[in-house]
């Protein structure tokens, strides 16, 4: 619809203006995973996941309110993401593709695929992205 894909172009420039480091995907994905989440929550898993701290995971916490990702609402804390992961790997696909392509999405294919061996099934869902994508 044309609001959805509305709302995707304004998460596309936002996330274009925002870096998420490692640190912070990892946090990402717990809130995405278990939205809406408090803190503590948030906490308890990435001790049990990742082995951090608290001190460590309110740390990322605030970066990620700070850049504008997560919403942080009261009382409790609870950690909201303003920005979905479907976004967030857009972005960083594009951004590897300028880095290691000069922004050609055709060579970035032709290296990925050309060292896959892929099934008739993976062959026939790449043609119907690649002719949706041209509607």
């Amino acid at each position: 619809s044309v609001i959805v894909n509305y709302y995707n172009s304004l998460e596309m420039k936002f996330m274009e203006q925002v870096k998420l480091f490692d640190s912070e995907l990892n946090l990402m994905d717990i809130i995405w995973s278990k939205s809406p989440i408090t803190a503590k929550e948030v906490s308890i898993i990435a001790t049990e996941t990742i082995g951090w701290n608290k001190n460590t995971t309110y740390t990322v916490l605030k970066k990620l309110v700070d850049k504008g990702v997560v919403k942080r609402s009261e009382p409790d804390f609870i950690c909201t993401p303003l920005i979905t992961r479907a976004g967030v790997g857009q972005t960083e696909t594009n951004n590897l593709i300028k880095k290691l392509y000069n922004g050609s999405k055709k060579a970035f294919f032709a290296s990925f695929i050309g060292k896959e061996k892929l099934t008739t099934d993976e062959i026939n869902e790449l043609k119907r992205i690649i002719e949706k994508s041209g509607e």
